[in-house]
């Protein structure tokens, strides 16, 4: 842990200490700001975390009762996302997205490895910025291996804590060890046979940037199942979908088969995409608790 005075002490947690109101898999995280008591090794005890302005949390893929909180404390989120080597669905990304938005946290989705694209993939990648820039998102398009638009990423990631998030391989690692111009985070090869990445981080680590900057790294995440939202509530994380909802017959509708339904009519008429709705759609099954999906 890193005290105010910016030395690094080893830290436990006492054996009587409770996180209170958050069933989490890991009760103290990164970005949590904490209170600690040292003692005569040089170690602490941290007595009390302080309390969070927010954080991205998940359902844990193990425990489908139980959370996994990635990072507390965010000034935003920057998730990398490539359309091959390996492959990130719109699932994932919508899922990620409305995750944030219930807890106000600004995300820019990073395109990566736009070196490596066909034209069909190019052109992939055109319509989903355009997409989520209409929604209200901001996208870059980077390269990191040839470090294309790294200049606005650095400028993005100034004076703020940063969390780095999306699947494996997607060059998350790979964009610590080049602003920091040192090999501090491990990476590895895209599997060949599956087009999958290959775990290389495996627990979530803060890094300084500059002066006031900070950047959490991510172990690659499959899935994104999401934690403790009501059925009533999910709309609201999708911007698009919570507008036309106004618009709705019903104030209780779910938009998915009431009748006079605006978002449904938004759908047919192409002002809601198909692939937001079915994100949505996908995420009202959550609710039943004895699914669960490890990859999206």
């Amino acid at each position: 842990m890193r005290t105010d005075d910016k030395d690094f002490v080893e830290c436990k947690i006492k054996g009587n200490f409770r996180l209170r109101d958050i069933k989490s898999t890991n009760p103290v995280v990164v970005g949590d700001i904490v209170q600690i008591i040292r003692n005569e090794e040089g170690t602490a005890f941290i007595t009390e975390i302080n309390e969070r302005r927010n954080y991205i949390i998940r359902k844990a893929s193990n425990l489908s009762k139980q959370s996994h909180i990635l990072a507390a404390n965010l000034d935003q989120c920057m998730l990398f996302i490539t359309v091959s080597h390996p492959e990130t669905t719109t699932i994932f990304i919508d899922r990620f997205l409305a995750s944030a938005q219930a807890y106000r946290i600004p995300v820019i989705l990073l395109f990566n490895k736009m070196d490596i694209y066909d034209d069909n993939e190019l052109h992939y990648v055109d319509g989903l910025i355009n997409l989520y820039e209409q929604i209200g998102y901001t996208c870059r398009k980077i390269s990191i291996r040839n470090d294309i638009g790294l200049d606005i990423v650095r400028q993005d990631l100034a004076n703020k804590v940063t969390l780095l998030s999306g699947h494996s391989g997607v060059g998350k690692s790979t964009l610590i060890n080049t602003l920091l111009k040192k090999d501090l985070q491990k990476t590895a090869e895209i599997s060949s046979s599956h087009n999958k990445g290959i775990h290389t981080t495996t627990f979530s680590e803060m890094f300084p940037i500059n002066d006031d900057g900070y950047v959490i790294d991510t172990p690659g995440i499959k899935g994104f199942g999401t934690f403790d939202m009501g059925i009533e509530e999910i709309s609201h994380y999708f911007p698009e979908i919570f507008k036309f909802s106004a618009q709705c017959k019903y104030g209780n509708c779910t938009h998915r088969n009431e009748p006079g339904c605006a978002v449904i009519k938004a759908v047919e008429e192409h002002y809601i995409s198909e692939s937001r709705y079915t994100s949505y759609l996908n995420m009202l099954e959550d609710m039943n608790e004895s699914k669960y999906r490890e990859a999206y």
